[in-house]
Formats: C-alpha cells, sequence, structure tokens
C-alpha cells in the first residue's frame, strides 16, 4: 500500500516506515510533506492509498484545509494521528471521511489494527474469521502431532486454505520437524514475552513456513521459559490468528495446563486422538470426563482413532460404548508411509500422496470442510488425479 506521510516530526516519520515495512502486504511511504498545508498546497501526481496525518500541530484555522485534502485524495484511506484531542478538527475529519484517529506517542498494536481495518475497507486483505480447532492425544505416542501437523498442511494444500498450527506442548514441542526442517527463529514463549507486539504481521514472522499458506509457531524450547507464558496471551494470540487465518490447528500434547485449557476453551471442535486399546480408551475416558466436567458440549468432541486396523478383538462399537461419543474418523495404520513422513519431515501427502494415510487425510480435510468429492472434482481428485504413481 503506498502512502503519503504528512508530518515535520523526523522521529515519527521513520517510526511509522518501520511499522509500515514489516507488515504484509508492507506499507509504502512513497512521499512526505512537512505540513497539511504543503500537502494541499503540492499533490503527488499519483495519488496515495493511504495518507498518515500527524494533526499535532494544526492550528484551528486551517480546519478547512483538512476537508481539501480528503477532496484532493477521494480514494485514499487516511489515519490521523494526534498529541491531544482537537474536537473540531475531528468533526472535520469525520465529515470528511476520516474514520481512525490514533494518539501519540504511537501505540504499534494500536497502529496495526489500525491498518488491518484499513486494508480490509480498500479490499487490500480480507477479514477472516477462521476456525480453532484442536488435537489432543489421549495417551501418549497416540499420533496427534503427527495428525496435526499433516492435517494442517492438508487443509492448506488441498482445500487452499489459510492455516496457522500452533505447537501448545508445553516443552519439547517438535511439531515442526513433522513437516520441515528449518529451525525455528521464534516459538511461542518468544510471542508471549513480547505480546505488545502482537498483531499478524509480528505472527507471521514468528512461523515456520512450511507453504506459502500453512505456517507453524513453534513450541517453546526453553522449560524455563514456560513460566512467562499466561493464559491471557492464549486470548491475544488467537483472537489475531482468528482474523487472518482460515483454520487454526492446536497440537496440544497430552497434559492440560493453564496455556493449553486456555487455548481448548476457545477450540471450535476438539478432536482426542487415540488407538484402538484397553490402555487408550481408559484415558480417552478419563479426558472426555474432564471435558464434561469443565462444561464442554459433547458436539464439540470428535473422537479420531489412529492407527485403525479392522478385524481386531477390540471394535469401534466397543470404544464408542466405553467413551459415550462417536468416532467421526478413522486414520489407517500405515506404518512404512507414516515413518518415512516423520524421519524426512516432509508432509505425508507431499511424499506419498497415494498412500493410505493420505488419502485419510483427504477425507478429513472433506469432513471438516464440508466439501464433497463430487464438488469441483474433488479433493481426491485434486489429489490423486493426475499422479497416482506418486
Amino acid at each position: 500500500m503506498k502512502a503519503l506521510m504528512i508530518s515535520s516530526d523526523a522521529l515519527l516519520h521513520a517510526e511509522i516506515a518501520a511499522q509500515g515495512s514489516a507488515r504484509m502486504p508492507p506499507v509504502q511511504l512513497m512521499a512526505s510533506r512537512s505540513c497539511l498545508r504543503d500537502a494541499v498546497e503540492r499533490p503527488l501526481p499519483e495519488a496515495p492509498q493511504l495518507v498518515v496525518f500527524d494533526a499535532s500541530g494544526v492550528t484551528p484555522d486551517e480546519g478547512e484545509l483538512v476537508e481539501r485534502l480528503s477532496k484532493q485524495y477521494p480514494g485514499a484511506s487516511f489515519m490521523l494521528l494526534t498529541r491531544e484531542p482537537q474536537h473540531d478538527l475531528l468533526i472535520r475529519a469525520m465529515r470528511a471521511g476520516m474514520r481512525e484517529v490514533l494518539q501519540l506517542p504511537l501505540a504499534h498494536r494500536a497502529f496495526h489494527e489500525a491498518m488491518d481495518r484499513i486494508e480490509v475497507a480498500a479490499g487490500v486483505s480480507e477479514m477472516r474469521d477462521g476456525k480453532v480447532l484442536a488435537f489432543i492425544s489421549c495417551k501418549g505416542g497416540s499420533g496427534a502431532t503427527f495428525l496435526s501437523t499433516n492435517f494442517g498442511y492438508a487443509l492448506a494444500a488441498l482445500a487452499d486454505k489459510k492455516v496457522l498450527l500452533i505447537d501448545l506442548h508445553g516443552q519439547f514441542g517438535d511439531a515442526t520437524l513433522y513437516v520441515s526442517d528449518q529451525k525455528p527463529a521464534m516459538t511461542l514463549s518468544d510471542i508471549c514475552a513480547q505480546i505488545g507486539r502482537m498483531d499478524a504481521s509480528f505472527l507471521d514472522s514468528c512461523l515456520v513456513h512450511v507453504a506459502s499458506n500453512f505456517g507453524v509457531l513453534a513450541a517453546a524450547d526453553d522449560p524455563n521459559h514456560v513460566v512467562d507464558m499466561k493464559p491471557e496471551h492464549m486470548d491475544i494470540i488467537l483472537r489475531v490468528a482468528r482474523q487472518h487465518y482460515d483454520f487454526i490447528v492446536l497440537d496440544v500434547g497430552r497434559q492440560i495446563d493453564a496455556i493449553s485449557l486456555r487455548a481448548l476453551d476457545q477450540a471450535d471442535i476438539i478432536h482426542p486422538v487415540l488407538q484402538l486399546a484397553l490402555p487408550d480408551i481408559r484415558d480417552g475416558r478419563r479426558l472426555l470426563d474432564i471435558f464434561r466436567s469443565l462444561g464442554y458440549p459433547s458436539e464439540r468432541t470428535r473422537l479420531i482413532v489412529n492407527r485403525y486396523e479392522k478385524g481386531g478383538k477390540l471394535r469401534l462399537m466397543d470404544l464408542e460404548q466405553a467413551l459415550g461419543a462417536d468416532v467421526v474418523h478413522t486414520v489407517p495404520n500405515d506404518y512404512l508411509s507414516a515413518t518415512d513422513s516423520v524421519n524426512q519431515g516432509i508432509p505425508v501427502l507431499q511424499l506419498s500422496r497415494s498412500s493410505t494415510v493420505a488419502r485419510s487425510l483427504a477425507e478429513l480435510v472433506e469432513l471438516v470442510t464440508a466439501r464433497r468429492v463430487s464438488e469441483s472434482k474433488g479433493l481426491f481428485d485434486r489429489l490423486f488425479g493426475r499422479h497416482e504413481g506418486g
């Protein structure tokens, strides 16, 4: 977004330039003017998309220049910055169609929130209302991290959704290793330590980008920093994430602590992951009892059975009766494909797209997005149509 900056304050100009360049897409200061009169009397040959106007030094007799400026650039969005409220000026500005007014000194979070609104109104970006999907292990080794990471990639690749995965393991989380060989530059604890900077651009800069529309926020890599993470931090992170992602996938792990509990409170759907074995069923029942005690409605909880093999002594019916909940999806026991994917850090959909586990992930994507195979050739055709031999 190309912007005109009107201010005689060089430090403020540099601050706006730095914050604007950090956005995605960036705000580019294409020109500057020292004052309101200078801006009106020297119009730009190319109209800006955004005008950032420092109104701190505007005198009462210059009020009419505000209206002239808005008429000069009728297609631009305006952001007014002021150190003290100037009621007459604000009334004129609002009449002229200027809606964003920020107090100086500049609060970076307020600036980025205002820019989010401006970009949505201008059609530069889309404000989403993302869904939060949590994957939680009923028992250690159930494969919840494999499923959450590979499902997140599948959502992005097959359904063309913008997806964020957050690794909520309290310590030693390794979700990024399942789908990437990149080393995380920032982690969840780093974001919590700088929560005042939280906005879409800051969040994006902290991710491991597995694909253009799929990023992973790594878990805290230092147990000593976990104590600095507070439940209210999750409220802020998920609020921003919902606005900018279609789906937020949470890899909760097995331990429920204050951080993961706050995230689960906000989850639209919780997928407990378990295997068809007695220890898993026992721990699954305990987990569902916890959810019921927390007041989570049963329709938010949807069981996934991983490494499923037909013909065993235990049946899905037995598991459902024991837990008092339905199994919504089963993932077949495709040990070789899953192991190769984990060992190489490559999503199974990318490494072995004709495998049974890849097909199962495609089915889960269709289930979650409510898209049928017959629609627009379906996800299966996109996955297998031309590359069945992959």
